[in-house]
């Protein structure tokens, strides 16, 4: 059963559109914390599918790719299909694909 504060990062993390990605500091900055790291824990213990959240798409802020609890094959794998092209661990056009949340 998630936490609340897993529950609040899923919820941010849904809001991200499919061919985007974000990272792990803007959904923290959106919570109002610095907490990196804790997002990040948070989207390791994702129990959804990442159809209903979307841990996929969060990436380091340096545009590499970072962790998955699949396996980073899989997340490449899947961001690919997205749409979004990755070269060597790292998102190409990285600027252009980051959503920034409002």
């Amino acid at each position: 059963m998630p936490t609340k504060f897993e529950n609040k990062v899923y919820e941010i993390c849904r809001k991200i559109p499919k061919g985007k990605v974000s990272t792990y500091k803007l959904i923290s900055e959106k919570l109002g914390i610095r907490a990196y790291r804790a997002v990040g824990n948070a989207l390791n213990k994702n129990p959804y599918t990442h159809k209903k959240v979307p841990c996929h798409r969060i990436v380091n802020s340096n545009g590499l790719i970072g962790g998955f609890a699949a396996g980073v094959n899989n997340k490449k794998r899947i961001l690919e299909k997205e749409g979004i092209e990755v070269k060597n661990n790292k998102i190409v056009n990285f600027d252009k694909k980051l959503f920034k949340f409002k």
